[in-house]
């Protein structure tokens, strides 16, 4: 009787099916990799009889596959290969290496959201605002030693003996602002509304949350020129005289008398008839622009004066205009 010959438990896989990678033949715990096979006892005598059928089938190999090697031989060769143990230093190493790294990501990510957080106009407009204090300075400073020269030549053409004074020309310098006048007049006081989100110290021009309507360079001119109209002969707002050259204007968000800054509350000071010059500033002389202000929350207060004192407006140089004889 001859021994029936033993088939194999797989099916042999095809040269262009083989798969690119040799399965746990690198392992240093190939000796433990086991074949486990599910065969039952109608499977075994199947296998040792004689009669078996070979049959070379696709859907044969995928069953064969599945039931023979479910797991792959690459995750069974990681399995039984035995991890050695780290030791204590390096554990410690690692430890340290990324609480390094963590503290560095951190301190990155806390500059870079700081820099995102800084408004560079701040810096900008901070320099802005250095160089032109810097310009008022040097502009008050040459004022002021122009004004002393005029003072200088007036007195000494008053100490003249043959020369008496010029009136007419003193009119015409009161007037056009050259020389310090005081006088009765009123005192036209307005300020702007308080903002609801002012509380940070910001202003209402500069708090961009708080829509409200402040006081404008147009509301400063309408005001000067009423008070013009109304008789005044000399004008000064927040101490600062205007004369026939000295504008009323916004550069930015700041109003500026000819060239220096004033802010909220604005004292405008008007020499002239004060009683006149208060009724013609009131509210019942003045009804529109009263109640355009006090919509706004704009308050106006008007106040006689029996003595102001006004400044000489700033000296204009004449370049281009020549006396015509």
């Amino acid at each position: 009787m001859t021994k029936p010959e033993r088939t194999p438990s797989s099916f042999s896989v095809e040269i262009d099916e083989q798969p690119s990678k040799r399965r746990a033949v690198f392992s240093k715990a190939v000796q433990n990799l086991g074949s486990w096979h599910v065969v039952s006892v109608d499977d075994a005598l199947a296998l040792s009889s004689h009669h078996r059928r070979k049959v070379d089938d696709d859907s044969l190999r995928l069953i064969d596959d599945l039931t023979n090697r479910p797991l792959d031989p690459l995750f069974s060769d990681a399995r039984l290969t035995q991890q050695k143990p780290h030791s204590e230093f390096s554990i410690w190493f690692t430890r340290i290496i990324v609480f390094i790294i963590c503290i560095a990501v951190g301190f990155v990510g806390s500059v870079f959201v700081r820099q995102l957080n800084t408004d560079p106009r701040k810096q900008v407009r901070a320099s802005l605002v250095s160089e032109l204090q810097q310009q008022n300075t040097s502009l008050k400073k040459v004022t002021d030693e122009v004004t002393d020269l005029h003072s200088r030549v007036v007195k000494q053409a008053d100490s003249m003996p043959d020369s008496g004074p010029d009136s007419t020309l003193t009119q015409d310098e009161m007037a056009n602002g050259a020389l310090a006048v005081k006088g009765p007049g009123i005192v036209f006081t307005l300020a702007d509304p308080v903002a609801s989100g002012a509380a940070n110290g910001a202003g209402p021009r500069e708090n961009g949350t708080s829509h409200i309507r402040v006081i404008t360079d147009s509301d400063l001119q309408d005001i000067v020129n009423l008070l013009w109209k109304a008789g005044a002969e000399a004008i000064s707002i927040n101490g600062y005289r205007i004369g026939v050259s000295t504008s009323v204007r916004t550069a930015g968000q700041t109003i500026l008398i000819g060239v220096n800054q004033v802010a909220s509350p604005y004292k405008i000071e008007a020499i002239g008839n004060s009683k006149n010059l208060s009724q013609a500033m009131n509210s019942k002389s003045q009804p529109d622009l009263y109640r355009t202000l006090n919509a706004a929350g704009i308050n106006p207060q008007v106040s006689r004066s029996y003595s102001l004192r006004l400044a000489a407006a700033e000296a204009t140089k004449v370049t281009y205009a020549k006396r015509s004889k």
